[in-house]
């Protein structure tokens, strides 16, 4: 008899970090359309995985093979089923 969780079919939300800013509150009220924020990482970086608070992956950013500006996340690090990357 196969194995029918009902539970693998529950879709979940994976957020990818790519970095934070630290911005004092008085550079970010002055913030407008076109205003650059630097963030701690660099563009070649990897970027954090998540699923709600616990980081579950890290990859690198790369842009769809079929040429629509589409982003994707190559898996470079997976964490082991004990939590740990």
């Amino acid at each position: 008899m196969p194995n029918d969780n009902p539970f693998k079919q529950v879709p979940i939300e994976i957020t990818v970090s790519v970095g934070k800013a630290r911005p004092l509150v008085r550079d970010l009220l002055k913030l407008d359309r076109d205003a650059v924020l630097v963030l701690d990482r660099r563009v070649d970086d990897p970027v954090e995985l998540f699923v709600g608070d616990r980081m579950i992956a890290r990859g690198e950013l790369l842009e769809a093979e079929d040429g629509t500006g589409q982003l994707t996340v190559r898996l470079t690090e997976v964490a082991s089923p004990g939590g740990g990357l």
